[in-house]
């Protein structure tokens, strides 16, 4: 089966988030089961220079304002067409806008650029490859699927995979004449969203499947709170709507061999884990004690209820647990957290910015990890906790809620408890969660338990991988011949 993925971001060329962890890891896990899949990118700089032997397998002249070229590489075991268009990809900054964090005003432009290739390539557009299925991901390339709607690969099953349903890729109505759409794509069964141009929801309506990254998202966008004023159109296509949680990298993320820690580690030598949780003491300037050590890693925003933990810190030490913060985002947070870690030193040590090192061996290290976010499609640094043996602290919401087993007394007495989970998303469940955390570390028995059940958790991405491959040869079957 040959599967057409297309994407704006992929590991490890280019990474904002989790789905470039995604897109990265799903082609590979796939390859065992029959699936060839081949994913379509943006030229940006980064992926350019990774490659030197540049033979074009498809010529624009003229591709939204310049000419444009797509490349067949095979970089770190992927097979991928990239799109060359200089003058919408070649620019420094990150992926959608500039150095100062400004999205680049022709985002519109860009991808609609990514999404009209992915349909040509759909059509057979690139001599000898011939794409049974179309695989988009997100609103940047969400409209391939219009494009293979209103094209010649409307034939041609596809679907899209919504990570994060908060970002639509919503535009005036005034660029739909320069996307090369016929007249009757702008109307409400099409791209038209509410007066404007709506890219996810152009990709939401002309999917033949949608698919969300876990079961408990897939039900939330359903609801007026979690929909983003798409949960009409959602509801409309909800027979055809499936949520599959993400898998991580479990040879990149893998504690037995992970050259990140500073002691490697099994579920049988969790006291191994000591070296570790020293550097993170030495790293964030904490107190050398028994205390839990609670970390956070993460982008400090809103969704990620950021702003929950900033209000809360102070009672999280006062409950005797130790806080180690590593992340950016909105200024006002990241300022609360440093007062906090002013007013607490020695409890509370915060890192602003991203490391990737520094990411692992606090998993490596720490005791538990929290995730207060008010909604999280997946998540993926629970299953990383849960593959470390950092027990993952947890809004009740979307992916969290699928991962991690709650330890109430019936799952702690089963032997079966991952976890902690909480709900609502506000300072008084929190808090609470976090004195059930400091609890049950008090008691070795059962912290022990909990840390090796997570450990034996399948968070590959083999099960999820089966799951997409069924999903294809169901869309594959309704294919008219």
């Amino acid at each position: 089966m040959q599967v057409l993925s297309v994407t704006p971001e992929i590991f490890p060329l280019i990474k904002t988030g989790g789905l470039a962890d995604v897109t990265g890891a799903l082609p590979i896990a796939l390859a065992g089961k029959g699936v060839t899949m081949r994913t379509l990118i943006p030229g940006y700089p980064q992926v350019m220079d990774a490659f030197k032997k540049k033979k074009a397998v498809h010529q624009y002249p003229l591709l939204q304002g310049g000419k444009a070229s797509v490349h067949a590489v095979q970089i770190a075991g992927l097979d991928l067409f990239v799109l060359d268009a200089p003058h919408l990809f070649d620019r420094p900054g990150g992926p959608y806008g500039n150095a100062t964090g400004a999205d680049w005003p022709d985002n519109w432009r860009r991808f609609a650029a990514l999404s009209q290739v992915g349909g040509d390539i759909a059509a057979g557009a690139i001599s000898g490859y011939q794409p049974d299925l179309v695989h988009a991901h997100d609103w940047q390339s969400a409209m391939t699927l219009a494009y293979m709607r209103y094209g010649k690969a409307v034939g041609t099953p596809s679907m899209i995979t919504v990570h994060n349903l908060a970002f639509q890729g919503q535009f005036g109505a005034g660029i739909f004449g320069e996307l090369g759409l016929p007249a009757a794509a702008m109307a409400l069964d099409g791209v038209e969203y509410y007066g404007g141009v709506g890219f996810l929801k152009a990709g939401l309506q002309a999917a033949w499947a949608i698919t969300t990254v876990s079961p408990t998202y897939a039900q939330e966008i359903r609801s007026p709170e979690f929909g983003m004023g798409l949960d009409g159109l959602v509801n409309m296509r909800s027979v055809d709507l499936y949520g599959i949680v993400n898998g991580i990298d479990t040879e990149t993320w893998n504690p037995e061999t992970d050259k990140h820690l500073v002691s490697n580690y099994t579920a049988k030598t969790l006291k191994a884990r000591r070296p570790n949780r020293a550097a993170v003491e030495d790293r964030f300037n904490l107190d050398r004690d028994d205390s839990p050590i609670v970390c956070v890693v993460s982008r400090l925003t809103w969704q990620k209820g950021m702003d929950i933990l900033a209000a809360v810190v102070d009672g999280i030490i006062a409950r005797g647990a130790r806080l180690a913060i590593l992340g950016s985002g909105d200024a006002g947070l990241e300022g609360a957290l440093l007062a906090a870690a002013a007013r607490h030193r020695g409890r509370i040590g915060v890192v602003v910015g991203y490391d990737e090192g520094l990411s692992h061996i606090m998993q490596g290290g720490c005791d538990a990890i929290v995730i207060p976010s008010r909604f999280e499609p997946c998540g993926l640094t629970q299953l990383y906790g849960l593959r470390y043996g950092c027990v993952p602290v947890v809004a009740r919401t979307g992916g969290l809620a699928d991962t991690v087993i709650d330890a109430n007394e019936a799952a702690v007495s089963a032997g079966v408890a991952t976890g902690f989970q909480f709900a609502p998303a506000d300072t008084g469940a929190f808090l609470h969660a976090i004195r059930r955390l400091v609890e049950a570390h008090a008691n070795p028995a059962v912290w022990t338990s909990m840390q090796r059940q997570g450990m034996k958790a399948d968070v590959s991405w083999d099960k999820s991988a089966e799951k997409y491959v069924e999903l294809y040869r169901l869309l594959l079957s309704k294919r008219v011949a």
